[in-house]
């Protein structure tokens, strides 16, 4: 396995054949593993995976939890080699963003809805460090997980409207045993709240499986199952189309119910399609 820390050395790396990129931000974990088994199935035995690990500064609000987000970089590294991974790309935030940066990606539209309202100023951060990864490594494509569905939204409309030459590929939430969506920040929680926070998957599958069609009916039985766990303190609960993103009023089978919550000072999402 090949580590790169450097743009330059990003740009004078030489592949035969085309790559396929897992953009994370470290603390790697089985999620990561599903994701960089897909990018080797579409890259093929002569084609490159490429991992890049990095803590992005501009997605993190202020306040938030970029300072204590894990970093384990030996781990990382190590969890690479086992996964086959051909090149692992790790640059420091120096290397990444000049200090009088002044350009920024920006999608105006779809990221003004569920995290974008809790988080404002997160996609900003997102796409612009995507983006610069793109035009970094030039991969042929990209694999993201299903689990942050709006950041893989945000990241499709990038590639149209920018005219990325990238194919964005999807892969379902990768879950632990017990239902709770694989996450670096699941490591926040303490023994009570990882107990509690099952209560997600609880409150998506309940809701999904009522068969109701009123989207108001849905958030109600699904916020009733959460407030079961007397740590849980809800973000948000919408019911929105997956294409716009936009809150609907009817379930129809384009409509995806997405969740934010706190367990304690650590805020997990989650979704699931209805229809």
């Amino acid at each position: 396995m090949k580590i790169l820390t450097t743009v330059a050395e990003a740009r004078a790396h030489r592949r035969a054949h085309g790559q396929v990129l897992v953009p994370t931000m470290g603390a790697l974990h089985k999620a990561h593993a599903e994701l960089i088994r897909v990018a080797r199935e579409h890259a093929g035995r002569d084609g490159e995976v490429a991992v890049s690990v990095f803590v992005n500064p501009l997605q993190f609000e202020p306040g938030g939890d970029y300072e204590r987000y894990p970093r384990p970089e030996k781990a990382d590294e190590e969890f690479c080699r086992k996964a086959g991974v051909d090149l692992l790309f790790r640059p420091s935030v120096a290397e990444m963003y000049a200090e009088n940066r002044s350009v920024f990606v920006e999608e105006s539209s779809l990221s003004k809805m569920l995290e974008g309202k809790s988080r404002p100023g997160h996609f900003r951060g997102v796409c612009t460090v995507v983006a610069k990864l793109f035009h970094i490594l030039e991969p042929e494509a990209a694999v993201f997980g299903e689990k942050d569905f709006q950041q893989l939204a945000i990241v499709r409309c990038m590639v149209r409207d920018l005219n990325f030459r990238i194919n964005i590929i999807a892969v379902p939430t990768m879950r632990e045993d017990d239902g709770l969506a694989c996450s670096s920040r699941n490591q926040y929680l303490n023994g009570e709240e990882r107990k509690q926070a099952t209560v997600l998957f609880k409150a998506l599958h309940a809701a999904a499986d009522a068969g109701k069609k009123s989207a108001q009916e849905i958030v109600a039985l699904a916020r009733n199952v959460i407030n079961q766990a007397p740590l849980a303190q809800v973000d948000y609960i919408e019911v929105v189309d997956t294409e716009s993103l936009e809150p609907i009023e009817v379930v129809r089978p384009s409509s995806l119910l997405a969740i934010a919550v706190f367990f304690g000072k650590t805020r997990l999402i989650d979704n699931i399609r209805l229809g």
